[in-house]
């Protein structure tokens, strides 16, 4: 080394590990004739770099400049080292060292460089289920710790074979240093198992596939083990195999993903924009709701009844390529479980969990460290918007505006529930766990925070969690003897959104959904809060109405619309020619008269969720639901079919006391009961529904001083109400962010429970 050269120690962070960060920097510096090292370390990748300082200038422009495609540099910082004179650049074993500011590497789709070899009957991996590269392949559902080396991952099992060892170790080669590096004679093979989970005779590598292939041809339900867990497929074009599917999970009607053989099957079965095709061929390769062609029949009926959307997505492992080659159609591929349970990920959980579902499993031997589901997207105003945080997107880290002064934990919601951790100026949140009805889930919940806490190696000082007393996790939050802050449901959604887009200061919060407990003890549900560092205020909320049976009312529409009609028409709703009166008989209705007579199980909400269910009821939509969501989704493809302008109905905002303004919807729904009593269209009216809840947000903003405007909640998972709420505001003069990178539903609810508690803390 001359001496007139320098030497720099650089720290990078952010998504810099499983990506091939390290075999970059490696070829670059052999490039630039450098010395020095590279290795992987607690916080993301350290170099140093030791030549000519007009040749490092350029080095550490490149970094950034000519990274990885999947690398996500959050920091580079070099500085002046004392020059030590070695020769050669070489990478080092890894350092180990806790720190939540590491991006954790996330598993990405099969990339087409091994997509190409895969189908090469002259490559040494032709045809090998388990194909990858540093572009692609497992990374989080294979981690076992920190740093991503491969003796962390579950492929430390397999030794690596000396044709597989060289390539990982050669610089030019494209599995240098890539952790799950693997070929038939070194790594995992399938297996194929009949119901009971034995192994069935000579069903072993590329026999197991055949007999597979075989299966979903003729019909049957095959429980296949990917990525993150098992999916259930199924030959989506018949329709008595998928309804068998149905009725063995227990999905009546809640619609099931496809997965499509190519890009062009999707667009011959759906409409599908530029933005949308590059969703579905990322690296993330994620599940996007496409809007179908009325005139393809590529999957049946029962997919999804009723719905004028898909859940599309296409192969993103090679075990999926090779089926999806083979078969040439699309197929069913659900999650793995029974509804409102985890995800199956093992062979030891696989008969119990999935045994009365799957006819056959197809398996293999590669364990699965981490459980991640399929993540779901679509795209409004071009731009992509998260509905599942999962595989590709999660654990999700987002940087803080501050240092925080100990580290926290979140529980989040009942359902669609996820966890989060925060320390230094990081916040995590982990990928999709579900519902937390079935004990299952709770387990899983419980294992998803053991997993990230251990990863980072994190001993959380305090536990936030939601208000509701009922809620699980609430209950598991109480039971971590932690110092413990409450917070109010539609507070968290507010502040999940500021932490995603970085806002600081005030905002009016316009937060919809289904269910949220309240400070004064009764289900919110459709808010206008002012909220800044200090906490929040109650600027408006929809006018509340009695939900007749509690709880029952989240499953039957139908009493919903009895307690706004109620609200309306007191006794008069009980009329026999009321519109209501049809949805019920005799016996319930008197009942129901009884129990709103009484106030007896009937809680008032102030929900828009709720508003929906109600419409769709009125509308004949529908009365009782299957799954969550299920009216509300009715009444948005209404609303989308509509083919004239709309009409705003009239409603009113009335001025409160200590619980700010009311939105008085009455006279929205008073022409609503009249519309379909005159058998008006039932699209423009869920259409003209939707323009008024609109022009309900802008009414509400404009009698506030914010000009920044918040939109979250379960409700803003309806592309057309995000859209046209947005667009209303924005057209008012306001500044509008809605959560993209997160879930607007409950998915979203631990990292503002996450944020709500630093609020708390610092006051304290």
């Amino acid at each position: 080394m001359l001496a007139s050269g320098k030497r720099y120690h650089i720290e990078v962070t952010g998504l810099v590990q499983g990506v091939g960060f390290r075999p970059f920097v490696h070829r670059l510096a052999a490039r630039m004739g450098l010395s020095g090292w590279v290795r992987n370390s607690g916080d993301g990748v350290e170099i140093e770099v030791e030549g000519e300082a007009a040749q490092l200038a350029r080095f550490i422009r490149a970094l950034p400049q000519h990274k990885p495609p999947h690398a996500v540099i959050a920091s580079l910082q070099p500085r002046l080292i004392p020059c030590d004179f070695t020769e050669g650049f070489v990478i080092r074993p890894s350092l180990a060292s806790p720190g939540i500011h590491r991006h954790l590497p996330l598993d990405l789709a099969t990339c087409d460089a091994c997509r190409r070899e895969l189908f090469d009957p002259g490559n040494r991996r032709y045809r090998y289920p388990f194909i990858n590269c540093t572009d692609c392949g497992p990374r989080y559902s294979i981690l076992t710790g920190l740093p991503y080396d491969r003796a962390n991952t579950t492929m430390a099992r397999f030794a690596l074979c000396d044709q597989c060892a060289q390539e990982y170790h050669d610089p030019e080669n494209r599995r240098f240093h890539a952790e799950p590096n693997a070929c038939p004679h070194c790594g995992p093979v399938l297996q194929y198992c009949d119901q009971d989970g034995v192994i069935a005779a000579a069903a072993t590598k590329d026999d197991a596939l055949q007999q597979a292939i075989n299966a979903l041809r003729d019909g049957r339900i095959i429980a296949v083990k990917g990525l993150g867990g098992f999916h259930l497929l199924v030959d989506a074009r018949d329709e008595e195999a998928v309804l068998r599917l149905r009725a063995r999970k227990h999905r009546r009607r809640k619609p099931l993903a496809i997965m499509f053989p190519d890009l062009a099957q999707v667009a011959a079965a759906c409409e599908i924009s530029a933005g949308e095709t590059n969703l579905l061929t990322s690296p993330q390769a994620p599940i996007v709701l496409l809007q179908r062609r009325k005139e393809n029949q590529a999957v049946c009926a029962a997919v999804a009844p009723n719905q004028s959307t898909l859940g599309v997505m296409l192969p993103y492992t090679p075990l999926h390529h090779l089926l999806l080659d083979a078969l040439a159609f699309p197929l069913v591929a659900t999650s793995g479980n029974l509804s409102d349970e985890p995800l199956c990920k093992d062979e030891a959980e696989m008969v119990a969990m999935l045994g009365g579902i799957a006819d056959a499993y197809l398996t293999h031997n590669r364990p699965i460290a981490n459980r991640i589901d399929d993540s779901v997207l679509f795209v409004s105003n071009s731009k992509p918007v998260m509905l599942r945080t999962a595989r590709g997107y999660a654990p999700l880290h987002i940087e803080l505006n501050d240092v925080i002064s100990r580290p926290l934990i979140a529980t989040g919601g009942q359902l669609k529930n996820t966890v989060a951790l925060a320390a230094g100026r990081s916040l995590l949140i982990s990928p999709h766990i579900g519902d937390l009805s079935a004990v299952a889930a709770v387990r899983a919940q419980h294992e998803m925070a053991e997993t990230l806490c251990s990863l980072y190696a994190i001993q959380p000082e305090a536990v936030a969690c939601d208000l509701h007393p009922d809620y699980q996790s609430t209950r598991t939050a109480e039971k971590l003897a932690l110092p413990l802050v409450k917070v109010q449901h539609h507070e968290a959604h507010a502040r999940s959104c500021m932490a995603e887009h970085g806002l600081r200061g005030k905002a009016l919060a316009i937060i919809w959904d289904g269910t949220g407990y309240g400070t004064d003890n009764t289900i919110w549900g459709g808010e206008f809060l002012q909220i800044d560092s200090r906490g929040f205020q109650r600027a408006a909320h929809f006018l509340p109405f009695p939900l007749p049976g509690g709880e029952q009312t989240i499953r039957e529409p139908r009493r919903a619309a009895l307690g706004v009609c109620y609200t309306i028409d007191g006794d008069g709703c009980f009329a026999d020619s009321h519109v209501i009166a049809g949805n019920f008989s005799t016996v319930e209705l008197k009942i129901l008269r009884q129990m709103l007579a009484s106030r007896t199980n009937c809680p008032i909400t102030s929900s828009v969720g709720r508003l929906f269910d109600a419409v769709a009821s009125l509308t004949g939509l529908c009365q009782v639901s299957d799954f969550e969501g299920e009216a509300a989704m009715a009444l948005q493809h209404a609303a989308a079919a509509a083919t004239v302008g709309n009409t705003v109905y009239p409603f009113a905002i009335s001025p409160l006391d200590k619980s700010g303004m009311a939105v008085d919807w009455r006279p929205m729904l008073r022409q609503i009961i009249d519309a379909t009593a005159n058998n008006e269209p039932t699209d423009q009216i869920a259409a003209s529904f939707h323009a008024t809840l609109a022009q309900m947000a802008v009414a509400v903003a404009r009698r506030t001083d914010e000009k920044i405007v918040i939109l979250g909640g379960g409700c803003f998972q309806n592309r057309l109400l995000l859209e046209q709420t947005s667009e209303a505001l924005q057209m008012a003069g306001f500044e509008v962010y809605s959560p993209q990178r997160q879930p607007a539903n409950d998915g979203g609810l631990a990292a503002g429970q996450i944020m709500a508690a630093i609020q708390t803390i610092q006051r304290e």
